[in-house]
Order: structure tokens, then C-alpha cells, then sequence
């Protein structure tokens, strides 16, 4: 007998880990992001002491991610997998070539100029790729008996690459907003002065895919604009975060405009998933259609329940420990 709605539960730890993730490494992809416009060498050494001791753990939300796809929804993995190869390979080399570019830009002398690029390169492809999977997710694949069937740059589309484009400006804004938390002085003063245009930009892309998206899937279509109801209330809170920003970085307020960003984030992406819901690989299969054995995933939950506190626990006391402003010359290296 079953006694929980495992795939409920499952689907909610995975998109708790998805949006973690985009919060967490969100803002130091957009610090590599702006990391060539960066007004010096040293403005860029404080950028990157401050998201050092962070970034690694942030990834963390990713890894449970992928694995707690892989274990509660395989159907979800073997069609997504192939569908996006390209993409997803995309994503993890940025990934990588940003790690490596921490440890060996503060060692390199005469080549840290390449190391600088490789920060920003790998953050960007990643950001990008990022974005056009969320795209190519909302546009929905072509499969049949539980198999993948379309190309292998089906994902890539006009409609990604604006989504592609609408991650950068998103993460850069975040990036940006971190800054001003984390900095002060002159790299301060830059990041207040780049994230109004960054603001706008993420809103002019925003809107040109919320007038998209209906033309490109008829769920949302239905769902959005068959009857007024209460999901509207997330694009109003959209707007109500993006004001907030505005206001926050007018009056030079230090935590607010990060704060404000994150809520940005956090009710676009509340608006992807009602506009889901409950699919899971769309147009086809619900959470309960691609969910694996009740047994195999009650077993992998007891083990989460260990788990994700722990990751809980460590990450908070990782910005406890290294709170507070990140000043030229010192940090983490």
C-alpha cells in the first residue's frame, strides 16, 4: 500500500534543488559574466574573492539535482539526456573551464590574461546553456513509446537562443547585485552604475519571451489565457521584484537589490512550473507517468533526508563564516 505520493515528493525536492542551484551559482556565473568589463585587474582579483569560497558548495544543489532525476524519474533522464547532449555538454564544460580558472589565474603571471577569459568564457557558455535547456524544455520534445526521436539540434532554435540570451542578462543582474552586497568603493560604485541597463535588459528579453512562449506551446497557451486566475499573481509579483530593484539600487541600498533579484528569479521560475504542471517531459508524460518504483524511491528518500539537511547546514554556515564586505587585496586566495 502506499502511504505518500512519492513523485509529489520527489518532484518538489527536485525543483527545491533545481532553483537553489540557479540562486545560488546564479550570481557567480554572473560575476564571471561581467568579469571582462570590470573597470581593473583589481576590481576583477575582489570579484573573484568573492564568490571563491562559495562557489564549489554552490554546485552542490546541481549534483542532487541530476542524481534525484536520474533515481526518482528515469524516463525523464533517458529522454532529456539525449535530447539536449549538446547542450548539457555545453554547460558542463563552462563549468569546468571556470573551475580550473580560479585556482590558476591567482598562480599565473604572464598568462593570467588567458585564465581571465576562461573564467569569463566558461561562466557565459555555461549561463547560455543554461537557458537555452530551459527553452528547449519549454518548447517540448518529440518522442514516442518513451524514446527520444527528434535531432540532435532540435533544442537549438530561435526561441532557445533568446532564452539563452535572457540567462546571461538574468545571471549578470545577479552577479551584479552580489557585487554591491559583497564590495565597496569604486567596483561598488560600478556595479551600481551597470545594473539598472542590466534590469531592463532582463525585462525587454523577458517580455519578448512571455509574448513568445504562448505561439510556441499551446498548454501555456490554454492555461494562461483561457480564464483569468490566480497565476497571474506571479507576474505581478515579477514586476513587484523588478521595481524593488529599481528602487533598491536608486536609493543605494546594499542587501536589498540581491534580495529583490532573487525574488525575481524565484517567481519566474514558480511561473515555468505552473505552467507545467504536471508534466514532466513535455507535451506527454505527467511526474506519475515517469516516476520509477515506489520502492526505489522511498529507499533513495530515507537517504535524503540525512542528506539535504546536512547540505543545508554547511551551506548556510559557509556565508556565515565568510560574511561581511570582501575588500581589494584580501580574500579567500
Amino acid at each position: 500500500m502506499e502511504l505518500f505520493d512519492l513523485p509529489l515528493i520527489w518532484a518538489f525536492i527536485i525543483g527545491f534543488g533545481i532553483i537553489m542551484y540557479v540562486l545560488m551559482d546564479g550570481f557567480d556565473l554572473g560575476v564571471g559574466i561581467l568579469f571582462p568589463f570590470a573597470p581593473n585587474e583589481e576590481s576583477r582579483d575582489t570579484m573573484m574573492n568573492s564568490v571563491a569560497p562559495v562557489w564549489d558548495g554552490n554546485e552542490t544543489w546541481l549534483v542532487l539535482g541530476g542524481a534525484g532525476l536520474l533515481a526518482a524519474f528515469p524516463l525523464v533522464y533517458s529522454i532529456l539526456l539525449p535530447a539536449l547532449y549538446i547542450g548539457v555538454f555545453l554547460l558542463l564544460a563552462g563549468l569546468i573551464f571556470r573551475g580550473v580558472a580560479f585556482e590558476f589565474r591567482f598562480k599565473a603571471r604572464t598568462s593570467r590574461y588567458l585564465w581571465n577569459w576562461a573564467f569569463a568564457g566558461g561562466s557565459t557558455v555555461a549561463s547560455f546553456a543554461q537557458g537555452a535547456v530551459v527553452g528547449a524544455y519549454i518548447q517540448g520534445f518529440e518522442t514516442a513509446n518513451g524514446v527520444y526521436v527528434g535531432g540532435a539540434l532540435d533544442w537549438l532554435t530561435p526561441f532557445t537562443v533568446l532564452t539563452g540570451l535572457g540567462m546571461l542578462c538574468g545571471y549578470a543582474l545577479l552577479g551584479s547585485t552580489w557585487l554591491i552586497l559583497k564590495t565597496e568603493g569604486r567596483l561598488q560604485d560600478w556595479a551600481y552604475r551597470i545594473s539598472l541597463p542590466l534590469l531592463a535588459a532582463v525585462l525587454v528579453v523577458f517580455g519578448i519571451i512571455s509574448v513568445w512562449t504562448p505561439f510556441v506551446d499551446d498548454m501555456v497557451r490554454q492555461r494562461w489565457f483561457s480564464n483569468l486566475s490566480v497565476i497571474w499573481v506571479l507576474p505581478v509579483l515579477t514586476l513587484l521584484c523588478a521595481l524593488q530593484i529599481y528602487r533598491s539600487v536608486r536609493d543605494r541600498k546594499e542587501g536589498m537589490p540581491f534580495v529583490s533579484t532573487m525574488g525575481l528569479f524565484i517567481t519566474t521560475y514558480l511561473g515555468l512550473v505552473v505552467s507545467r504542471w504536471p508534466y514532466v517531459v513535455p507535451p506527454e508524460y505527467t511526474l506519475w507517468e515517469a516516476a520509477s518504483a515506489y520502492e526505489s524511491q522511498l529507499f533513495l528518500l530515507l537517504g535524503l533526508l540525512f542528506v539535504i539537511p546536512i547540505v543545508l547546514v554547511y551551506t548556510a554556515w559557509t556565508y556565515w563564516v565568510f560574511r561581511g564586505k570582501v575588500r581589494a587585496g584580501e580574500g579567500y586566495h
